[in-house]
């Protein structure tokens, strides 16, 4: 699920931006970033796909996948 809303943000879904609008932090997983990543790679556009990866994170806090967590 995460991933597919994180998609729909990149796409500049409106019903997605009005969510995050007054949003003060995001998390997102390492996993899901990782698939962020390998779906870019396969694309036909990966080197911008990449870029904007590299953007979110930057904007973002991503937290690490394991036991605590």
């Amino acid at each position: 699920m995460t991933l597919l809303f994180i998609i729909a943000l990149f796409a500049n879904d409106i019903e997605v931006n009005n969510q995050l609008v007054n949003a003060k932090e995001i998390f997102i997983s390492s996993v899901a970033i990782g698939e962020l990543f390998y779906n870019a790679r396969k694309s036909g556009r990966s080197q911008g796909n990449l870029e904007r990866i590299e953007e979110f994170i930057a904007r973002n806090t991503v937290i690490g996948c394991d036991v605590a967590s």
